[in-house]
């Protein structure tokens, strides 16, 4: 995964009044679940909500007051009406211990089934996968060159080195369905199908006819 470095300020009193005041000043209050502890500090509003509206997930470079952390967005609160970022809590991670992130998912190639009139469907956009830092890719790939026109790409059928999969087995991720079109050409290929069947049969007929 990518990383992204982000300075933060510690926070020096917590509670809602200084959360609000915190909000009023153009940042958003914090939370770190640490290795050795648990910090409260802010990050800069406008620098922090490009990274969460990004499809992209990262890892943190967390400067809290020039100390060091490596983090994961663990949850975002929004504002139920505005939708405003109201605080964020960060997991603080290392190279020996798993964490579950959750990744989005990239189609490769085209499918059968697409080429043949079919309509991909992306079903699942993001997945939840368990994994140590070091083995975690920036996205989940699924080539979906095979597929045809009726079959899926189901959770069951990824194996990615390193990751364990914790969305349900059975889960679809992309799909093929039947589209207007497809469905509009198996039609007519029927009409012609049967058409040709009835001209060999008439041809066989006359063949069989004896010579005056």
């Amino acid at each position: 995964m990518k990383t992204i470095a982000l300075s933060a300020i510690k926070r020096t009193e917590v509670g809602s009044v200084d959360a609000k005041q915190i909000r009023k000043e153009g940042n958003i209050p914090c939370n770190i679940y640490g290795v050795n502890g648990n910090t409260n500090f802010h990050v800069n509003a406008i620098i922090f909500n490009k990274i969460i509206n990004s499809p992209e997930v990262y890892f943190v470079d967390l400067d809290i007051d020039g100390k060091k952390h490596k983090a994961i967005i663990k949850e975002v609160q929004f504002h139920p009406v505005t939708d405003k970022t109201l605080h964020v809590d960060f997991l603080e991670v290392s190279k020996d211990k798993l964490v579950n992130v959750t990744l989005p998912v990239k189609t490769t190639g085209t499918s059968k089934g697409v080429l043949a009139g079919g309509k991909l469907r992306m079903v699942t956009r993001r997945l939840k996968v368990r994994g140590l830092v070091e083995d975690l890719p920036e996205f989940i790939e699924v080539d979906i060159t095979s597929l045809k026109i009726g079959q899926t790409f189901k959770v069951a059928d990824l194996n990615v080195k390193g990751l364990t999969f914790l969305d349900a087995a059975n889960a679809v991720v992309v799909a093929v369905k039947m589209s207007r079109v497809a469905t509009v050409v198996d039609d007519e290929e029927e009409v012609v199908e049967a058409s040709a069947e009835q001209g060999a049969e008439a041809s066989t007929e006359v063949e069989a006819t004896p010579a005056e």
